[in-house]
């Protein structure tokens, strides 16, 4: 296990601590890197993280201990509780809100965000934010993650109990688990053994942006350590909190694997019970096996993929299986006529797609708004990545035409099916420099988060606050985009044709940029 930790920080693509216990008892835990850089203070075991989004279990083990009281009843209306709620709201139930059903946007999507996060905003304020919002949805019709809903969530439990959420978190979970380096995070107090967080840059490690902990709320604002992560496992899971009625219906999932506040599905025939958790400077993962009574918890203080990636391999050594790292992979030579046949658009899910290149011999894997990444062969249809740890796996039918992939990752498994055989590249058009000069200029993504645009020659420049400096390329006179990253830049101009705003689209979102003076 000290093996994969040790990989996985390679480069500071991890820092932070790593707990694995079985039937309640620590077999593992190491910690590394740095809790604060700049003083050199080494990450241990009583570091305190920011947890993110592993919050909201608490949250839901909130609500149902105020059912358990017969304060309020998960079937009741959010209306009963929030009589200011939106009319569109009057049919969403705590049911809706625990299990991601209600058609609530998630606040964290909406481009104004990265106004709001930066001010101690109550969950009224966020309300008022959004109130005026369309449904996604009808409530209970399909599952789409939101944070409003566990704000939402976390202002109910103030509503029902009389407390605030941090005091009845500490009254009625954390004190009677013995969980004494737990509670609500603060951009104020001083807390000891408190982790900071960064972010990966082009030079190295970068403090992370600034959010304050008002905002996340019930959705992800609490603090925790591995050790205190497990006494968490064992209070939940052992009887120690919840009624057998409550457990089951907080663990039981209603769409797309996701129950009141953990997401609930079977990997490599193991049931597991698990959430992750990000939020600015930090990455965390708490995943428990019920059957066999394993619990991993991996507590980062550096955004990436690493966490995730570390629970599953620390969970597969649980199990007394082999994890194979990158580095120990061996490549095998294929026919490039043999990776020709794997080329296509393959779908994860309604937003996202893998596209499949051969370019120089050599297959790429493309999400929606990543880069692309090598693909290394080890096998005629199974491909690796070198940069983080997964595999792609290439599937046919009987008559050998090519009709999914599958992704292995963090110990788990996507299928994406293949919607298309060909992959339809953007065509660059050449514009004149009268045309390119007026986009110049600096737009404002988010407070402190910058796009700026400039012309070297006739080369239209776009460089992100942090990032490297990366080329546009025109597809129309006001359509650009990238090739380095699967996003695209669009200008817009009032009615004088003033250059006013752009809109970056990467990833499924829509990020609106103001030109500043």
């Amino acid at each position: 296990m000290s093996e994969v930790v040790k990989a996985q920080s390679a480069g500071d693509r991890f820092m932070g601590s790593v707990l694995v216990a079985k039937d309640g008892t620590t077999v593992f835990e190491q910690s590394s890197g740095w809790a604060d850089i700049e003083w050199k203070i080494p990450n241990t075991a009583v570091t305190k993280f920011r947890l993110g989004s592993m919050t909201k279990q608490f949250t839901a083990a909130a609500i149902l201990l105020l059912e358990e009281q017969g304060k309020l009843k998960v079937e009741d209306p959010l209306s009963k509780f929030i009589p200011s709620a939106p009319e569109a709201w009057k049919p969403v139930t705590l049911y809706h809100l625990l299990t991601h059903t209600s058609g609530i946007p998630s606040f964290t999507d909406l481009p104004e965000y990265g106004t709001w996060k930066l001010s101690p905003e109550s969950p009224a304020q966020m309300m008022a934010h959004i109130r005026d919002k369309p449904l996604d949805f009808p409530p209970g019709e399909k599952f789409k993650y939101s944070n409003s809903g566990y704000v939402l969530l976390g202002w109910v439990v103030e509503l029902a109990s009389g407390q605030s959420y941090e005091t009845f978190l500490r009254e009625h979970i954390f004190r009677p688990l013995g969980m004494n380096d737990s509670g609500y995070d603060s951009n104020t107090a001083v807390i000891p053994q408190r982790a900071s967080g960064y972010v990966p840059g082009p030079a190295g490690l970068t403090n992370a942006p600034y959010i304050d902990m008002h905002v996340p709320g019930g959705a992800g604002a609490l603090y925790s350590t591995t050790a205190d992560l497990l006494r968490w496992t064992q209070g939940l899971f052992g009887g120690k909190l919840l009624s057998a009625a409550s457990l089951q219906k907080m663990t039981t999932p209603f769409k797309s694997s996701y129950a009141f506040g953990l997401g609930v599905s079977t990997v490599k025939g193991h049931k597991v019970i698990a959430h992750a958790g990000a939020i600015e400077g930090f990455n965390t993962q708490l995943t428990y096996y019920p059957e066999s009574k394993v619990t991993v918890v991996v507590l980062a203080n550096v955004n990436g993929t690493a966490a995730g990636e570390l629970a599953g391999q620390l969970a597969t050594l649980a199990f007394g299986e082999t994890v194979t790292l990158s580095a120990e992979r061996k490549e095998a030579e294929v026919p490039v006529a043999v990776l020709q046949r794997y080329v296509g658009v393959y779908r994860l899910s309604s937003q996202i797609t893998n596209t499949i290149r051969l370019t120089d011999g050599r297959l790429t894997t493309q999400l929606s708004g990543q880069a692309p990444l090598p693909l290394f062969a080890e096998s005629e249809k199974r491909f690796f990545l070198k940069i983080v740890n997964a595999q792609v796996e290439f599937f046919t039918d009987e008559q050998g035409k090519v009709t999914h992939l599958v992704q292995y990752q963090n110990g788990q498994e996507r299928q994406a099916g293949r919607i298309s055989d060909t992959v339809v590249e953007r065509q660059t058009i050449t514009l004149p420099r009268a045309t390119l000069e007026p986009y110049v200029g600096t737009y404002e993504l988010r407070p402190g988060f910058d796009l700026a645009i400039t012309l070297e020659g006739e080369q239209l420049m776009s460089q992100a606050t942090g990032q490297a400096k990366l080329p546009l390329f025109a597809e129309a006179e006001t359509k650009f985009f990238l090739k380095v990253v699967d996003a695209q830049v669009e200008f817009f101009k009032d009615a004088n044709g003033v250059v006013t705003h752009l809109i970056l689209h990467q990833g499924g979102r829509d990020i609106k940029g103001l030109r500043q003076p």
